[in-house]
Parts: C-alpha cells; structure tokens; sequence
C-alpha cells in the first residue's frame, strides 16, 4: 500500500472520544508498524492531508511535529516530512512514547537518574493495581 492509499482511505473523527490530532498520530504509527507507510516514504503536505481529512491544517501540522519529535517521522523543510529510517527498527509504538517521555523529562529539568527512576517506581504501582511481581 503506498502513502497516498493509505491517506486516502484513512478516516478521523466520527464518534471517538479521542482528538482527531491523537486519531491521525496513532494511525501512522499503526501504519509504520505494519509497514503500510515504509521508511523514506513522504507523508502529504499539511494542507493537502488536512483537506482529505477534513481537520485544521493545525491538527496535521502538530501531529507531524508530535511524531518528528518521537522519531517516527522527519521533516525535510519543503522536501516534505518522511517515515524514518529509524522506524523499521523494533517496536515504534514503545520508541515514539520513550522518547516523548525523554523529552518530557528534559522539559521538567529532571535527571536521567531522575527518570529512569520514575519509570520503575510507574512499572511497580503498574504491576501492583495488575498482580504482578
């Protein structure tokens, strides 16, 4: 499937309780996971995929910043923003949310100590509320 079918038969909003911006963010990681948008391929420009899905060119333009930030996609000015090289390698779920975690954490001016520690202490209270050891 190449981006343009992808895109084309993608749909957002409808009756989901969730942000179209959250919507469209976790369908393209969905469609990098399964290898529907493959690394190098270019995503449509803001205006032209905010026009296919009927959202603000705002709502693109964040979510494509959002996934820049998280590794999944690079934007290459007026070349246009592409899936990662990056993103074939392991699970792109986990690497987009480590690393939004990682800049979260820089924002907050915490140590890596800091947050590696806050990351164990979430696994234990997770594992607790789930009866895990």
């Amino acid at each position: 499937m190449s981006a343009g079918d992808f895109f084309e038969h993608l749909s957002i909003g409808g009756d989901s309780s969730r942000p179209p911006g959250k919507q469209l963010r976790d369908a393209i990681i969905d469609a990098v996971e399964r290898g529907d948008l493959e690394p190098g391929e270019r995503l449509p420009p803001v205006r032209t995929l905010a026009g296919t899905l009927g959202v603000a060119p705002g709502t693109v333009a964040k979510c494509y910043t959002t996934l820049e930030k998280q590794g999944v996609v690079v934007g290459r000015g007026r070349a246009g923003t592409f899936v990662t090289d990056d993103s074939r390698h392991g699970d792109v779920r986990l690497t987009a949310a480590a690393r939004a975690f990682a800049v979260e954490a820089r924002e907050l001016g915490v140590s890596d100590d800091e947050a590696v520690a806050a990351v164990f202490e979430a696994f234990s209270i997770s594992a607790e509320h789930h009866g895990r050891a």
